[in-house]
């Protein structure tokens, strides 16, 4: 079989699923991470002949919707490559914008905090990107910190993991110049219009929240923030499109004066900063 069969065959059983354009992409990762190969290297190679032994079983996992990531083990995410499983949230591009946008304005040797870790993506890229910076993440779930705490390991970055309730009071982890989180956020309901790639895979601890306490994460967070955040400090978070304005609002209930929404690539508001 050659790599543009090989192609071909991942891209059929997953193009239901995903679509022929991702699916080609879906297919194109998974031939570059068994044959070693670069983008690059794969299109220069199409008509060699290839032998992927656990293809079958790839191609199996895929049609049945196990999202790519967890096939493979790993994500990418801000350059590096992270080890995922199913008790970690995928990191997404979207929360690459939101490191990038933090890593800007942070100061040099700024002590910052990732609530509900997950695979440590955030944090570890933060602590990679801004110099000298302190890094400390927590997460209720001991599997995730594990895979955070190996990935954070093999990228070679110094980060504290906590194990702690982002419900709760966090105030006995210090003070930060930095607080950020992407915590679960999509409402219950939505689950109907989501993939199963998603809803069956991913851990719903890390993505639903009750319809009618969407923002129980966000205000939780805030209200460690008020107690925590040194002044001039800044609160940023991850959103659900759609409660921009809510949570917005509640920020400045808890005494958040500057805050602002941001748009994501695809013009989605899906990021907020925040200053008392």
């Amino acid at each position: 079989m050659t790599i543009r069969h090989t192609i071909h065959t991942i891209r059929e059983a997953t193009t239901p699923l995903y679509g022929e354009r991702e699916a080609e992409s879906v297919a194109r990762l998974v031939v570059c991470d068994r044959l070693g190969y670069n983008l690059s290297q794969l299109v220069a190679h199409y008509e060699e002949e290839c032998e992927i032994a656990d293809l079958k079983v790839i191609v199996e996992e895929l049609r049945q919707g196990r999202p790519v990531q967890y096939v493979l083990g790993k994500a990418e995410f801000c350059e590096m490559e992270f080890e995922v499983a199913e008790g970690v949230l995928i990191p997404r591009p979207e929360t690459e914008e939101l490191v990038y946008r933090i890593a800007e304005t942070a100061g040099r040797g700024a002590r910052i905090l990732d609530i509900g870790t997950g695979s440590g993506a955030i944090a570890i890229a933060l602590a990679k990107l801004v110099k000298e910076s302190e890094v400390v993440a927590i997460d209720i779930s001991r599997e995730a910190l594990n895979i955070a705490e190996r990935n954070a390991e093999r990228l070679g970055v110094k980060v504290e993991f906590v194990e702690a309730d982002a419900l709760g009071d966090l105030s006995a982890l210090g003070t930060f110049d930095i607080i950020v989180s992407n915590p679960p956020y999509i409402p219950q309901s939505d689950i109907v219009d989501m993939r199963k790639n998603v809803v069956y895979f991913e851990p719903h601890t890390a993505l639903f929240v009750p319809d009618d306490d969407i923002l129980r994460f966000y205000r939780a967070t805030a209200e460690n923030a008020t107690k925590m955040l040194r002044e001039g400090g800044s609160l940023w978070f991850e959103i659900y499109e759609k409660a921009g304005e809510e949570v917005c609002s509640m920020l400045r209930e808890k005494g958040f004066t500057q805050t602002e929404l941001f748009e994501d690539a695809n013009a989605k508001p899906r990021m907020v900063w925040s200053r008392r």
